[in-house]
């Protein structure tokens, strides 16, 4: 579902306009180490809101682990993490939840909930509170946007993994924080819906959010995304506009493969395939 002539109500409202470009997260000199293995190492990156920032590399490059990091499902062994200038580890539990939302990789629930039910989730971090009064509306825009009004009201183990994927979406969505953080969103997910996702992600940017994406597709993390994060053996390698990383000599020597880079006719931006022997 293409959100371009979408309604406004689809997604959370606009921040204010001054917060477009503030730096929203800041990790600084991150690293994390399971025993004496090194995840991340040295890792320093600003997220900024009003932009949609993709953290891309290779298969156990850290990119998982640094959402945890910015997320604070994770603390890091060394170096620090905030958020809007607060120490990560100072804000409480239920005030986080109100600021940012997580989509995992893993889209499981401990319980036989319905689709319906895994969507009212999102709003949980509101209970109490006057944005309560918004429940019924952002779980109605939540579920349009993602497309899954039709698996309301299905049981969540029965569901497909692209199904669960984007149920998770729009639990997300239902939560209606300042950033958002999605882990391999596209992972399970059709053609139609992998572009859906990516301009929903676009949209939330567009209104003011920060968005840190995941992704394996180089060629969506160009065609989506405002800057582009490459990691490797859990260092970061590089980082800016998409037209300036994802250069072929680079992603050839990070990912151990070459590859072409294209420019889209329609948007000029990169496009990512492999170079294959006949």
């Amino acid at each position: 579902m293409s959100l371009e002539n979408s309604a406004s109500s689809r997604v959370p409202h606009p921040l204010p306009s001054q917060r477009s470009g503030e730096i929203a997260q800041q990790v600084t000199g991150v690293s994390y180490h399971v025993g004496s293995l090194p995840i991340l190492t040295d890792v320093t990156l600003g997220v900024r809101y009003g932009e949609v920032l993709a953290l891309v590399g290779p298969n156990g490059a850290g990119k998982s682990t640094l959402l945890s990091v910015l997320s604070g499902d994770i603390a890091p062994s060394s170096g620090s993490v905030s958020f809007e200038g607060r120490e990560l580890a100072q804000w409480p539990a239920r005030e986080l939840a109100r600021a940012r939302a997580v989509l995992l990789q893993a889209n499981q629930v401990a319980f036989s909930f319905t689709a319906q039910q895994v969507i009212d989730m999102g709003r949980a971090p509101w209970i109490g509170t006057p944005q309560s009064d918004d429940d019924e509306r952002a779980i109605r825009d939540a579920t349009s946007a993602a497309d899954v009004g039709h698996l309301t009201q299905r049981g969540f183990p029965h569901l497909s993994g692209g199904e669960k994927a984007r149920v998770s979406l729009a639990r997300v969505l239902a939560q209606e924080t300042k950033v958002v953080l999605l882990d391999e969103p596209t992972a399970a997910l059709d053609l139609k819906h992998q572009e859906s996702v990516l301009q929903i992600a676009r949209e939330l940017a567009q209104r003011g959010r920060a968005v840190i994406v995941v992704l394996h597709d180089l060629s969506l993390a160009g065609a989506y995304a405002d800057e582009v994060a490459i990691l490797a053996n859990g260092a970061l390698v590089a980082r800016g506009v998409p037209g300036d990383v994802l250069t072929e000599e680079r992603i050839s020597e990070v990912y151990g493969a070459p590859v072409r880079v294209l420019s889209d006719p329609d948007t000029g931006r990169p496009v990512v395939i492999p170079r294959r022997a006949l």
